[in-house]
C-alpha cells in the first residue's frame, strides 16, 4: 500500500466552498497536494491515473472559478474524475475506488450531486450539457453547464451532432476541450494566453456581437466581407474556424497546467454574455508523475503500484487472456488469407488487436470512438468481398447497434463481430459490463452468435468466422485470463448451430453457453456426490440452436437448467421457446434459466459479481435442489444409502 502524502492545505478543502476560500497564491499548493494525493489513492486501489493527473489544474480552476454544483460539471467518460471526487466531499473513500461497496471508477449520480450525470461511455458531456443548459434557459434558473471533452472524445461524430445544436443555449453552456493527444492547434505560451484573455473578455465578446448584429443589417456582400475579416483576425492567432462555424466562441488553445493562464480565462467565460463558448485546452496526461510522463499510455489504466518507483503490481503467471488469444489467432489466419480486416474503434491493444496492426498494418484499421461508424465501414469491406472482423467491447457495440441491423443483418452481410468484454467486468462495473449483447445480437435474423467456453474453443470459433462467408456471425468473450487449457496448434471449424456433449448422466441437465461452463462442471461433481447424476452440454450456440442435442436434454432428465453470462432474453430464453412451440414441458419436466439478474450490478471482484448473481457451482446447486424439492441433507443421506 502506498504511504499517504503530506496535504496540510487540501486537508482543509471538503468541497468546493472551501477550495473557494483560498488565495490564488495558494491554488498552486492545492493543486500540488492534489497531484500527490490522486497518485497515492491510485496507488493502492489501482485504476485510470494518467488522465486524472491530466487535469489536475483545470479540475481546481473549474470548481473555484464556477458555482458548483449550481453550475453544473459534466465530464466526458469519466475515467479522469479522481481529482474532482477528492475536491467534492468522497477524498474520505478515495481509497475505495472500483472496490466492491466502494466508489466508482466513474462519475455517478446517486454518489454526490457534484455529479450531475453518470458517465463512462464517451463523446456524451455536451449533449448532457446542454440538456441542463436548456432546462435551466427555458425554466429561468441560474447555473452554467461546463462540459469537459477529450481530443479524443471529439473523433465520435455525437459530439458534433450535440455542438451543432448548442448555439440555442447561448451564454449558459461552456465546453472545454481537454486537447492531451492531437496537435490540432497552434503552440501554447505567453502569447497565446494572452491573446486568449482578450479573446474571452467581456469587451471582446460584446464588440463582436455587436459587429455581427450590424453586419446581418448590411446588404449580403458587406454582411460577408465582414463575417470573413472576423475569422481572418481571429485565425491569424486563435485557430477555431470549426467550432465558430458551429456557433461557439472559441478561446484557446491556452496551457491547462498554468493557474496564471486557465483562471482569468475561466474568469471571463463565466462572466460573457454571449455563448455558447468553446475552450481550448491543452494539457498532458500523466503530468506530474515521471513514470506516467514516460509510458508509452501514459498510465492509463494501472494496477496497484509502488509511488515511488511506479512498478505495477504484476499479476501472478496463468493462462493468456482471451483478448490476446483472439488477436493471436486471428493474425495466424490472416497468414493464408489476404481478405481478413480488423476493425476496432480506439482500443487496439484492448480487444488484442495491436498484434495484428504490427503484423498486417495495411488491413488494421482504428476509427477513433466511433462504433458507428466501424460496423457500417466493416459492412462496406464485406459488400466488397473481403472478410472484416469488427473488434468492440459488448458495452460500446451497444452504440452502433442501428446499423447491425440497418447495414449488416437486413443485407446479410458477413461482418464478424468479436465481441470482448461479454459478461460482468469487475473494477469497471455496470457502465462497462457486457451483459446485453445476446439479447440484442440473437434477436436478429441472419445471425450467428456463439461464445466461447475456453480458450481453445475461442480459437475454433475465430476460424469458424473467417469460413462463414453466408451472412453475420458473433463470437463473445469475457475480459480477464482464460481457464487453463491448450490451445490448438490447427484451428477447427465448427459446425454451424452444433454443441458438444461434455457430460453425460441422467436425472440433471446443465445446458451452458460461455465459460460458465466450468462452474457447470464444478456443479455436476457437486450434485454427484449428492447422488445426482448430471449431464453437462456446452451448447457454443445460442443462434441457431442446438436444437437436436436440447431436445434429448430436455427429454431425458427430470430438471434442465440454462446458465448463461448474460440479461434476461438470451439462452434461457430461446430454450423456454423451443420448449413451449414443441410442448417438451408437458410430461412435467422442470426448466430454471440461470442469467444476470434484473439490475445494473456494482463495481466487485468478477467471482463476487458472479455468485451474487448465482451464477456459480453454488448457485447452480441451489437451482437443482430447489427444483427438484429435496435439500442438501436429505440427497446427501439419499447417496450414502
Amino acid at each position: 500500500m502506498s504511504d499517504v502524502p503530506a496535504t496540510p492545505l487540501l486537508d482543509t478543502v471538503q468541497t468546493p466552498d472551501d477550495l473557494r476560500k483560498l488565495p490564488p497564491d495558494q491554488l498552486q499548493q492545492l493543486v500540488d497536494e492534489l497531484r500527490a494525493e490522486t497518485i497515492s489513492a491510485v496507488g493502492t486501489t489501482g485504476g485510470h491515473l494518467g488522465s486524472g493527473l491530466g487535469v489536475v489544474e483545470l479540475t481546481a480552476a473549474i470548481h473555484y472559478v464556477f458555482n458548483t454544483p449550481d453550475d453544473r460539471l459534466i465530464w466526458d467518460v469519466g475515467h479522469q474524475c479522481y481529482p474532482h471526487k477528492i475536491l467534492t466531499g468522497r477524498r474520505d473513500r478515495i481509497r475505495t475506488l472500483r472496490q466492491g461497496g466502494g466508489l466508482s471508477g466513474f462519475t455517478k449520480r446517486a454518489e454526490s450531486e457534484y455529479d450531475p450525470f453518470g458517465a463512462a461511455h464517451s463523446s456524451t458531456s455536451i449533449s448532457a450539457a446542454l440538456g441542463f443548459a436548456i432546462a435551466n434557459k427555458l425554466s429561468d434558473a441560474p447555473g452554467k453547464a461546463i462540459a469537459v471533452i477529450g481530443d479524443g472524445a471529439m473523433s465520435a461524430g455525437m459530439a458534433y451532432e450535440a455542438m451543432n445544436n448548442a448555439e440555442a443555449a447561448g451564454n449558459r453552456l461552456v465546453v472545454i476541450l481537454n486537447d492531451n493527444d492531437m496537435s490540432i492547434a497552434p503552440p501554447v505560451g505567453g502569447l497565446s494566453a494572452y491573446l486568449s484573455r482578450i479573446v474571452s473578455s467581456r469587451e471582446f465578446l460584446s464588440v463582436r456581437e455587436l459587429m455581427k448584429k450590424l453586419a446581418r443589417r448590411l446588404p449580403r456582400p458587406f454582411h460577408h466581407a465582414a463575417r470573413k475579416t472576423d475569422e481572418f483576425a481571429r485565425g491569424m492567432t486563435m485557430g477555431g474556424t470549426l467550432f465558430e462555424e458551429l456557433g461557439f466562441y472559441y478561446v484557446g488553445p491556452i496551457d491547462g497546467h498554468n493557474l496564471d493562464h486557465l483562471i482569468p480565462v475561466l474568469e471571463n467565460v463565466r462572466d460573457a454574455e454571449e455563448g455558447p463558448i468553446l475552450v481550448h485546452v491543452v494539457t498532458k496526461k500523466g503530468k506530474g508523475y515521471a513514470p506516467a510522463e514516460a509510458a508509452a499510455d501514459k498510465y492509463h489504466g494501472v494496477q496497484k503500484f509502488d509511488v515511488i518507483t511506479g512498478a505495477q503490481a504484476k499479476a501472478p503467471p496463468g493462462p493468456p487472456q482471451y483478448q490476446n488469444v483472439f488477436g493471436e489467432a486471428l493474425a495466424r489466419e490472416a497468414e493464408s488469407d489476404p481478405r481478413i480486416c480488423a476493425i476496432t474503434a480506439a482500443m487496439p491493444s484492448g480487444t488484442g488487436l495491436d498484434r495484428f496492426a504490427a503484423a498486417y498494418p495495411d488491413r488494421f484499421f482504428d476509427v477513433g470512438i466511433a462504433e458507428q461508424h466501424a460496423v457500417t465501414f466493416a459492412a462496406g469491406l464485406a459488400a466488397q468481398g473481403l472478410r472484416p472482423f469488427c473488434a468492440i467491447y459488448s458495452t460500446f457495440l451497444q452504440r452502433a447497434y442501428d446499423q447491425v441491423v440497418h447495414d449488416v443483418a437486413i443485407q446479410n452481410l458477413p461482418v464478424r463481430f468479436a465481441i470482448d468484454r461479454a459478461g460482468l467486468v469487475g473494477a469497471d462495473g455496470a457502465t462497462h459490463a457486457g451483459s446485453f449483447d445476446v439479447t440484442y445480437l440473437a434477436t436478429l435474423p441472419n445471425m450467428v452468435v456463439m461464445a466461447a467456453a475456453d480458450e481453445a474453443e475461442l480459437v475454433h470459433m475465430v476460424h469458424t468466422c473467417v469460413l462463414h462467408d453466408s451472412g453475420p456471425i458473433a463470437v463473445r468473450y469475457p475480459r480477464g485470463n482464460g481457464v487453463g487449457v491448450e490451445t490448438p496448434t490447427e484451428a477447427q471449424r465448427l459446425e454451424i448451430g452444433k454443441g458438444r456433449l461434455v457430460r453425460e448422466g441422467k436425472t440433471v441437465a446443465i445446458l451452458s453457453l460461455g465459460t460458465r461452463l466450468a462452474e457447470a462442471l464444478k456443479a455436476a461433481d457437486q450434485l454427484e456426490a449428492k447422488g445426482l447424476s448430471t449431464s453437462v452440454a456446452d451448447l457454443r450456440f445460442v443462434k441457431p440452436l442446438d436444437e437436436a442435442l436440447i431436445r434429448r436434454m430436455l427429454t431425458s432428465h427430470e430438471v434442465a437448467v440454462t446458465i448463461e453470462e448474460g440479461a434476461i432474453g438470451g439462452l434461457g430464453a430461446h430454450v423456454l421457446t423451443m420448449a413451449s412451440d414443441e410442448g417438451l414441458t408437458d410430461g412435467g419436466l422442470k426448466i430454471r434459466t440461470l442469467r444476470l439478474p434484473d439490475l445494473f450490478q456494482d463495481q466487485d471482484k468478477p467471482e463476487v459479481q458472479y455468485a451474487d448473481a448465482g451464477l456459480d457451482a453454488d448457485g447452480i446447486v441451489r437451482t437443482v435442489l430447489t427444483a427438484l424439492r429435496h435439500n442438501s441433507a436429505s440427497l446427501t443421506e439419499g447417496a450414502r444409502a
